[in-house]
């Protein structure tokens, strides 16, 4: 049986950020980068929620990408940030022994993000499958592409090879599962208002005007309409 029909979960999986930098976002054409970013640090709290080991891998900061999306960083402050030269992760031994160490604790389902998809996620997720036993779930609107073509076609080549296609959200409630799972619900809750655009108002909706809650904020006193004429 294909371990790909084990659905994701906080024991299985583990995290990587590829080069999720404003040089290479400058170049992102696939997905608008303001989306781009939502999604990616809406994916970053989600693996904070769950207790993801989470890998965060950067690219020629100093001499052309930049530094890492603070918003992204501010998730994870503690996290090493490993450096590298190429443009392939599984070049460096830094991101192999990072991968290796929470494979051995049985996360060998590895999620992606990162930029671009037809470069960097693509020759890792091609090197990574061809040594390993891992599985490689990629994060397709947490990742972005030159165009929409170089992105689309570069999802098509990995998943002709065995790379499982997701969205952020999708992870998020895959790790979630169950609503009645309460230590992560509100937690999860809080990210779906916060990064889920329509889901979340929908939820803030739910809760304020079905079930009565109090609003997320405060905010000064509501002014009575007072016509003018």
């Amino acid at each position: 049986m294909s371990g790909k029909l084990g659905v994701l979960t906080p024991q299985n999986s583990q995290l990587i950020f590829i080069d999720q930098q404003p040089q290479m976002a400058f170049g992102v054409q696939s997905i608008d980068r303001q989306v781009l970013k939502n999604n990616v640090v809406g994916l970053a709290k989600a693996a904070k929620v769950f207790n993801i080991p989470t890998t965060i891998t950067t690219v020629e900061t100093e001499s052309f990408s930049g530094h890492t999306f603070p918003e992204l960083l501010a998730v994870f402050p503690e996290a090493p940030l490993l450096e590298r030269t190429s443009m392939n992760s599984w070049d460096d031994l830094k991101v192999r022994e990072a991968l290796a160490v929470n494979a051995t604790e049985g996360r060998k389902k590895i999620v992606v993000s990162g930029l671009w998809t037809e470069v960097c996620n693509n020759t890792f997720a091609l090197s990574c499958l061809a040594d390993t036993d891992y599985e490689i779930y990629m994060v397709a609107d947490a990742s972005g592409g030159t165009s929409a073509d170089a992105h689309k076609y570069a999802m098509d080549r990995m998943v002709q090879v065995g790379v499982v296609p997701m969205t952020w959200q999708q992870v998020l409630l895959e790790w979630q599962r169950d609503w009645s799972r309460r230590d992560t619900y509100d937690a999860v809750l809080q990210i779906v208002k916060e990064h889920s655009g329509a889901y979340g108002m929908g939820a803030d909706y739910a809760y304020t005007m079905v079930h009565k809650a109090s609003e997320r904020v405060t905010h000064g006193p509501v002014l009575a309409p007072k016509p003018a004429i």
